[in-house]
């Protein structure tokens, strides 16, 4: 969710976009479909990404979670559960789009998305994982490009993240406010 340009302001014009966009598909029954290249490649190698970060990585018996998480607040299915980390892969669409010289995560959201898994399934550490992979042949417009030579300290990059309880009440607030707006709409 971002956040309002005004004090004024409670809800972004954006999230309040998303969530009368979010009421529409509660109303009809049809989920606006997204579609991007990125989210294809993302689709198409994560298997493929989670074993060469497992290997790279020493993840011993890291596999794809299927398990979806939920309480009054909050739901997802985080992609990998380590024994006391959760893990979300990110596959970038080219060496351009990897976060190589990066020290913080380039995505807000993506943060909070971790946050959000670690209170859903108990754990306190998590990690984003970033992986350089080849784009499938099919999803490319582009000259394809190889990088199964490249050193994996230049495929995988990590930014570790320890719960915080403070992010997660400013969340659930936030969820609260925007179901206050929902009921104004219908």
């Amino acid at each position: 969710m971002t956040n309002p340009r005004s004090k004024g302001e409670v809800l972004s014009q954006t999230t309040k976009s998303h969530l009368e966009e979010w009421l529409k598909s509660e109303i009809y029954g049809i989920r606006k479909q997204i579609k991007s290249k990125y989210l294809d490649k993302g689709n198409a190698v994560e298997d493929s990404a989670i074993d060469y970060a497992a290997a790279e990585l020493g993840w011993l018996f890291a596999i794809k979670n299927e398990e979806f998480f939920e309480d009054e607040y909050f739901c997802g299915t985080p992609d990998v559960m380590l024994e006391d980390t959760i893990v979300d892969i990110k596959s970038s669409w080219d060496c351009f789009t990897f976060p190589l010289f990066e020290d913080e995560i380039p995505n807000s959201d993506y943060f909070h998305q971790l946050q959000v898994y670690m209170h859903l399934t108990g754990k306190r550490k998590a990690t984003l994982c970033y992986v350089l992979m080849n784009t499938p042949e099919h999803l490319s417009y582009e000259e394809p490009q190889d990088y199964t030579e490249v050193e994996s300290k230049y495929r995988i990059k990590t930014f570790d993240i320890e719960y915080d309880i403070e992010v997660i009440e400013k969340l659930i607030e936030r969820v609260k406010i925007s179901r206050e707006y929902i009921k104004t709409l219908i």
